[in-house]
Order: C-alpha cells, then sequence, then structure tokens
C-alpha cells in the first residue's frame, strides 16, 4: 500500500466541505458533485461524500447511511501543531466539543469534537506541544 484515502459519509456534501475547509485550512484537491477530497499529507485524502450518493452502491444489502447519522462509529485522529487552533475552528463552524484539549493515558495531548453529521475527530499535539 501507498496511498489512503479516508471516505466520510455526509448528508451535505457542500456545507460538510466549507466546514473541513475552514477547520483544516486547505482547499480540497477535488470538489466535483459525489465527491471531495482534501489532500492531508502525500498519499493520503479526506474524502467526503454524500450518503445518497454512496447508498446507491452499499444499499441494500448495508443500511442506508442515513439511519445512522450522529452515531460515532471512528474518529479522524489528526496530529498537528497547535490542536487548540483546530478545535477553536471546528467549534466556530458547527462543531460540538467532546472533550477538551487534555493529557491522555496514551502520552499524547489531545482535544475532541464532533462534526456537522456526527464524525469524531481528535486534534492531537506533535510531540506533546
Amino acid at each position: 500500500m501507498n496511498n489512503l484515502l479516508t471516505i466520510l459519509y455526509v448528508a451535505d456534501q457542500q456545507l460538510s466541505t466549507q466546514f473541513y475547509e475552514a477547520v483544516l485550512q486547505i482547499k480540497p484537491t477535488l470538489n466535483v458533485p459525489g465527491m471531495t477530497e482534501f489532500t492531508l499529507f502525500e498519499n493520503c485524502k479526506l474524502g467526503l461524500m454524500p450518503e445518497d450518493g454512496i447508498a446507491k452502491i452499499i444499499s441494500p444489502p448495508t443500511p442506508h447511511p442515513k439511519t445512522g447519522s450522529q452515531i460515532p462509529r471512528c474518529e479522524i485522529y489528526l496530529r498537528v501543531i497547535n490542536p487548540q487552533l483546530y478545535v477553536d475552528r471546528a467549534l466556530d463552524n458547527g462543531a460540538k466539543n467532546i472533550s477538551p484539549i487534555q493529557p491522555r493515558d496514551w502520552g499524547e495531548t489531545v482535544g475532541y469534537v464532533v462534526d456537522l453529521d456526527g464524525h469524531v475527530l481528535a486534534f492531537a499535539a506533535i510531540n506533546n506541544q
């Protein structure tokens, strides 16, 4: 493997694109109807796909993604230089605070928020900064 694309299913692609653009402070590298991609670093992208679009592919046999809306199933864990800036931008753009930035048992300092669709975002300090 040499490439990672993690895709979040979202209710409103445009609104989620605006959210992630504001929080990450980067422009999408792809933004077309049905898919938005942000290049986080070389060979690693975060994608946003409308729930109704992916449902055409996976439903049935799996439930429509909107039936699981706001139920956390995974998290996007980002190590950043200043996690407070990311948490603040997320909150300013509609995220909800889950757990403040604080030292964690595994030796990192991390804060947690939930995005517009209920996806958990963790912002961890690089090198415990």
